[in-house]
């Protein structure tokens, strides 16, 4: 009896400590939007010109966790080729060689590997993100504020379809890269086209639940 006894506290202690690991898995928030408004928007301010544009092919997953934000990692890709600004004879020139080569480096990247400084600012969570960010063929690692919201049971409403049953999160970020540092006509044009580029990024990821 005592082994039985035994067996069944071990076999209960198992079981609760997988249920608090599931409880306690961080979800996965998949970043393909279907109603495709997920953007980024970017500003070069020269002397002689101010070009704005923005680009809108965005995938990518980010594993978030609200009970522990912290252990926040993904990562975020940007179609280059999705990238346009107003004049069309530009976006060749952005797409082209010269500049971003779309064609042999199809894709921006970024990838999360760590949050910092995470603190709550009433519904929010604010945090500085670190991690590697690829343009051009160019890897640089890069620390950027961050804005989280997580928002629970609230994929159907954004979808229009109160059926569908999941949970969000609303990424928002501003920063500036040089575009020197990853090899984008450095040096090149500064009186046209700006060496630092703003850019501004708010996004929501889904994690549908059945």
């Amino acid at each position: 009896m005592k082994t039985t006894l035994v067996r069944s506290l071990q076999l209960a202690a198992t079981l609760g400590a997988s249920a608090l690991s599931a409880i306690a898995a961080p979800s996965s928030f998949d970043f393909k939007d279907p109603k495709g408004v997920n953007n980024v928007q970017f500003k070069l301010d020269a002397p002689l010109e101010s070009i704005s544009g923005s680009g809108s092919g965005i995938t990518g997953a980010v594993e978030f966790d609200p009970a522990n934000p912290a252990v926040t990692r993904g990562r975020i890709v940007l179609d280059a080729a999705s990238l346009v600004v107003g004049n069309p004879l530009m976006i060749e020139h952005l797409h082209g060689a010269h500049w971003l080569d779309v064609a042999q480096h199809p894709s921006i990247v970024f990838e999360a590997t760590k949050l910092t400084n995470v603190r709550s600012q009433g519904a929010q969570i604010v945090a500085d993100a670190s991690g590697k960010l690829t343009v051009k063929g160019v890897t640089k690692e890069l620390t950027v504020p961050v804005t989280l919201t997580y928002l629970a049971d609230k994929l159907g409403a954004r979808l229009g379809d109160e059926k569908i049953k999941g949970d969000l999160l609303v990424l928002r970020a501003n920063f500036e890269i040089n575009r020197s540092d990853f090899g984008i006509q450095p040096g090149q044009n500064t009186d046209k086209v700006a060496e630092t580029i703003h850019l501004s990024l708010s996004i929501a990821g889904a994690a549908p639940r059945s």
